[in-house]
């Protein structure tokens, strides 16, 4: 009789492969470089990138493989004195998820250096009991000398376990802080399939390119409390998407902001969002955006729900 064959599992030179799986969350003050990070790691936009303080409001999450690790980004609202509602629920969220991830990252604008939100920052850090990195962003606008000073004393400040000087505009140091992040992953099996790239629904996506859209041409112009919703997206037949969107503002007068003359801004607002939202979607785009008057839309519960964030305080 034949001797009996090796189950497979015991064959010779078999590999057994571990995965790890694990959050990243990137906090730091307003304008700091988390979400253009984010977008440069993941390789693709999936956070909103404007000049404006507080552009990020609900926490985005990308998500990168780096070998048998899933890294999954949490891009959090920038961390401020809050005085607004909706600036406690947004700092509130940002230090929630600091708390709860494998690993924190601080970004400090090299540029501020240590100023009063980052140092603020850099004390309530401390009450964080897990691994801790420094990310000094944009040093290609620092000169090398001062960025030692700053990373001196942000580690005399806080216990970091590593610092890294980068530039998500030219690609310097991202590549080492993906390694990093890679190698500190726990083993564990992957929370996302391996070709999906964020969390983020693509309604909310395209509502907050266009609010990307709205706050670059509005800067000055248009507070700080306007939104976008998307109202509708319908697949059609020959392969497109319509898209109808809602602008809201709390004020008659920043409707007419919005709109422009003879409709000349929201105009340019739409072209610029439709582009971009058809990159992202994969296939053409034909969208409408409509303007209206929400009077105090942050003191509505319904609102904070929908952006993930917390309306108690």
């Amino acid at each position: 009789m034949d001797d009996p064959v090796a189950p497979a599992d015991d064959a010779a030179g078999a590999v057994e492969t571990t995965t790890r799986c694990g959050f990243v969350a990137l906090i730091g003050a307003p304008n700091a470089g988390k979400s253009t990070l984010v977008n440069a790691l993941v390789g693709a936009k999936v956070s909103i990138v404007t000049h404006k303080v507080q552009t990020t409001r609900a926490v985005v999450r990308g998500i990168l493989l780096e070998g048998e690790a899933q890294i999954v980004l949490v891009d959090t609202p920038g961390i401020f004195a809050p005085r607004r509602r909706l600036d406690r629920a947004m700092v509130k969220t940002a230090w929630s998820h600091a708390y709860d991830a494998d690993l924190v990252c601080l970004l400090i604008d090299a540029r501020r250096g240590l100023d009063e939100a980052n140092e603020k920052i850099l004390e309530d850090l401390t009450q964080v009991r897990i691994p801790k990195l420094l990310l000094l962003t944009k040093v290609d606008l620092v000169d090398p000398p001062e960025l030692l000073v700053l990373a001196e004393k942000a580690n005399a400040a806080t216990k970091f376990e590593e610092t890294f000087m980068i530039s998500a505009k030219t690609g310097h140091g991202v590549e080492d802080v993906r390694n990093h992040f890679s190698a500190a992953m726990p083993t564990g099996p992957w929370l996302y399939p391996e070709d999906q790239i964020s969390d983020i629904p693509l309604r909310q996506l395209a509502a907050e390119i266009t609010r990307e859209q709205l706050t670059l041409r509005l800067h000055d112009e248009l507070p700080y409390s306007a939104t976008v919703e998307t109202e509708s997206w319908k697949a059609l037949r020959n392969g497109s998407v319509r898209i109808e969107q809602t602008i809201f503002v709390e004020r008659e007068g920043q409707k007419k902001i919005v709109l422009g003359e003879k409709g000349k801004t929201i105009r340019a607002i739409s072209m610029a969002a439709r582009h971009d939202i058809a990159e992202m979607a994969g296939t053409p785009v034909h969208l409408f955006l409509f303007v209206k008057v929400r009077p105090r839309w942050t003191d509505d519960p319904e609102r904070y729900r929908e952006m993930g964030l917390d309306y108690s305080r």
